[in-house]
């Protein structure tokens, strides 16, 4: 990554923290408002040479609408939600009214954002929003459109260390998913994270199949791609507040995709068994209190549901019946899955006998920011 990017992620994440010195507000509550703005500079990024192009096109014949920036794959921006408008604000308005406002102009004219994007911008006074907002236009209208995608990881990565215990449950280090992505190869096809935090196995995964793209795949030429080479996502997640995360994330870097709210375990959202070309996954570890009886003969755990109290085997099959014939999987796991014994030992043994597990990888301790234990992938 070029220095000036590290410098200016870093001007901007100052920026960012000076909330905690300013506000009465935790990371936590402050977070998500602040990558909500990070997603209206890049909104803005993106829209405003379209609307300068389109302008000049204009010749009065035809009014220039919504659907002609939705055809160049550009977000339509309502006037009260463009940054520069936003940004020129006497302090004299109630700005965080505004921003509110700004996010719900969005969410209109782009259903897919629906009940996505921030809205607790009164939170924090004029001031406070005033100098954010500088602080996010310092980027210039030049740099390339990944680089806001690049910022919005740095600020996931930083406010996942703030959040403590929190934060590992929506943000895994850029430097494992990189890891994971690169055994699979997701050239194309469809891609599922049931346990998907923030989105980060999807982003990579598509930067994987973008640095790629031109290069020929199995014999095709690049001029014949098909479908096959479009990565489909297909994410779930138990809280309403992750997934508006990923939503979120998955925008600025310029992608959609099914994202789902449910508890994996009990419901089965994406219909998982024998659907997916790759599954990548950050699990909770060791979670307990699972209700057995609810998943008895539910067609994602072929193998048995393992009588220890511990849902780490429940997740590997749930990775396993995902796969098409030829899906392939890569997750992170507890180091403790590797050798656990009884029931879970038996399930192991049948994975290993069906002859599906083909890498093995121990990463060291100290890699996530919230727990300091090695895992295997």
């Amino acid at each position: 990554m070029p220095t000036n990017l590290r410098e200016l992620e870093n001007r901007l994440w100052q920026a960012a923290d000076n909330l905690r010195a300013n506000s009465s507000l935790s990371s936590f509550e402050y977070s998500n408002p602040v990558l909500g703005l990070i997603f209206l500079r890049y909104a803005w990024h993106r829209f405003k040479p379209l609307h300068e192009k389109l302008e000049g096109q204009s010749t009065g014949r035809r009014t220039i609408g919504p659907a002609d920036y939705k055809a160049e794959g550009v977000m339509y921006l309502p006037e009260e939600a463009r940054y520069d408008y936003l940004l020129q604000l006497p302090e004299s308005e109630d700005i965080g009214q505004k921003v509110n406002e700004a996010m719900e102009a969005i969410e209109r004219e782009n259903p897919e954002l629906a009940d996505v994007l921030p809205k607790q911008y009164k939170r924090f006074g004029n001031p406070v929003l005033k100098d954010l907002l500088k602080n996010f236009s310092n980027v210039g209208t030049d740099v390339e459109g990944d680089v806001f995608g690049q910022i919005y990881e740095y600020f996931l990565g930083k406010f996942a260390m703030s959040e403590g215990q929190k934060g590992g449950e929506f943000f895994t280090p850029t430097s494992i998913v990189k890891l994971i992505v690169e055994v699979l190869e997701p050239y194309g096809g469809k891609i599922l994270d049931p346990a998907c935090g923030s989105g980060g196995m999807f982003v990579q995964s598509e930067k994987f199949r973008q640095r790629h793209r031109v290069r020929t795949r199995h014999g095709v030429s690049p001029q014949a791609l098909s479908q096959q080479d479009i990565l489909s996502i297909y994410g779930q997640e138990n809280k309403e507040h992750t997934v508006r995360l990923c939503k979120m994330n998955l925008a600025v870097h310029g992608l959609e995709g099914d994202i789902k709210a449910g508890n994996t375990y009990y419901e089965n959202l994406h219909d998982c068994v024998g659907r997916f070309d790759y599954v990548m996954a950050n699990p909770p570890f060791n979670v307990s209190g699972v209700d057995k009886e609810a998943i008895e003969g539910d067609r994602r755990y072929p193998f048995g549901i393992p009588s220890t109290d511990n849902a780490n085997y429940l997740w590997i099959q749930e990775f396993y019946s995902a796969l098409n014939e030829n899906g392939r999987a890569g997750f992170v796991m507890a180091n403790s899955a590797a050798d656990a014994r009884h029931s879970e030992q038996e399930i192991r043994k049948k994975l290993i006998e069906e002859g599906v597990v083909d890498v093995i990888i121990s990463i060291g301790s100290n890699f996530f920011y919230t727990v300091t234990l090695p895992c295997t992938l």
